[in-house]
């Protein structure tokens, strides 16, 4: 029971309060207050005045970010409830009774915060989500660039692998600057390019309109500016990790057990050493996971795990654990939920990075394809990921890979245990076969 408890109906330009029945001298339960840093401070000193202790406001957008800041400097304990929890009976939705019906369910304790790290955490998480989206945006004038080429019949995307390489923006910026011949913007291919000039000075070969020109021109203008803007963000992002904790105890970080060339995407400083600072285990050791995506998932949850008790519930709150419908004795249905979880997008990446992989990872991924489709495995598979950074967050051990045929042999071991045991409840026993096996017969 919250008996001190309070709730806010979030919107754009006014907040609705409700307060439990007699707190106000007005006998006023339900107050409006305006979204003004003025009108938030009344909201607080009027929720003090009331004895208030606790608050539950619901996530709307990002117009509770401000009031949920403020409330928390003033010594409330703030509570962002998901709008899931809020459904009730249809046919009486207003925003005095979402206020009222708000305050009433976090009397009785029935709804619970959403997760959210403490504030060098949302430091770092804010930065990296801005970087994300400077990354998406230059990838649309990456899609422009392209638009622009194929309208000039210009088949550049065709011979080269990445229009934004050495290359391709070599070739691009000549064809900016007025060059027109093939023969000669051929010549401007990186030697590590597979095609040759020949080919490349036939792909060139186009229709040089001036509108398309001037679209490709601001398409490339666009995407150094973003290029730019990514580099500002990566610069910040490193100032915020060199602010956090050191974890490590001074232990010094492994080599990288396996090589791979950097992503342009990547964040251009040394993310790996920065992560094992910040957390004291490296997380990149687990197939799947590179520098960037360990950093990115560090920002969503911070360093501390504490408010997951187990590696199920953490499993659970990154959407990626089978949903329990029993009724009945009977389940009916255990497919994960529909959830825009950015852990779970990140775990389900590096998961189906793994069909190739030679681990033990690898193995279980490409037996669960094989078994329930593609689709269920990369659920499955970024589940067990979800664990296993959840076991090495907690208690500081380091992942060793046990490999493909280590897996293989324990995954038969199992099989024919299974097999002795229904053996043995049929009456029959199961004995091993000494001469050469099928395969080799």
């Amino acid at each position: 029971m919250n008996l001190n408890a309070a709730g806010i109906d979030v919107g754009a330009d006014r907040h609705l309060v409700a307060v439990p029945p007699g707190r106000d001298a007005g006998n006023q339960d339900v107050r409006q207050f305006g979204t003004f840093t003025a009108d938030l401070q009344a909201l607080a000193d009027w929720l003090m005045v009331c004895g208030i202790e606790t608050v539950a406001i619901e996530s709307t957008g990002v117009y509770w970010i401000p009031l949920f800041d403020l409330l928390s400097e003033r010594g409330f304990d703030v509570k962002l409830v998901n709008p899931r929890q809020l459904k009730h009976a249809p046919g009486r939705k207003t925003d005095v009774l979402d206020c009222q019906w708000l305050q009433q369910l976090h009397t009785f304790g029935l709804l619970t915060g959403a997760f959210r790290p403490d504030d060098a955490g949302c430091v770092l998480r804010a930065y990296l989500r801005q970087r994300a989206m400077l990354v998406s945006c230059a990838s649309e004038h990456i899609q422009h660039m392209q638009k622009a080429l194929e309208q000039m019949n210009v088949k550049l995307p065709e011979v080269v692998s990445d229009i934004t390489g050495v290359t391709g923006m070599a070739i691009i910026r000549a064809m900016l600057a007025g060059e027109r011949n093939p023969q000669t913007l051929a010549t401007l291919r990186d030697r590590r390019c597979k095609q040759d000039e020949a080919t490349i000075a036939r792909a060139l070969e186009g229709s040089w309109r001036e509108e398309h020109l001037f679209s490709l021109r601001q398409a490339v203008e666009l995407f150094e500016v973003y290029q730019t803007k990514i580099g500002d963000c990566d610069r910040a992002i490193e100032t915020c990790l060199q602010g956090f904790d050191d974890k490590s105890d001074g232990q010094p970080l492994a080599p990288e057990r396996r090589s791979s060339k950097p992503h342009r995407n990547e964040p251009r400083f040394d993310a790996r050493s920065y992560l094992h600072r910040l957390t004291g285990v490296d997380l990149t050791r687990i197939d799947g996971l590179n520098a960037h995506s360990a950093l990115k998932i560090i920002g969503e949850i911070g360093t501390d795990i504490s408010p997951w008790r187990t590696e199920k519930q953490f499993a659970r709150w990154t959407m990626l654990a089978p949903n329990s419908n029993i009724t009945g004795g009977k389940a009916h249905r255990s497919r994960t939920k529909i959830a825009a979880s950015r852990v779970a997008a990140i775990l389900r990446m590096a998961a189906e990075s793994l069909h190739h992989s030679q681990s033990a990872l690898g193995a279980y991924f490409r037996r669960l394809k094989n078994r329930i489709g593609a689709a269920k495995a990369i659920t499955a598979t970024a589940h067990k990921l979800a664990c296993l950074i959840y076991k090495m967050l907690k208690f500081g051990t380091e992942y060793v890979d046990q490999g493909q045929d280590y897996y293989e042999r324990r995954y038969q071991q199992r099989v024919v245990a299974n097999l002795a045991r229904r053996a043995q409840q049929l009456g029959y026993q199961l004995v091993k076969n000494e001469g050469p096996s099928p395969a080799a017969a």
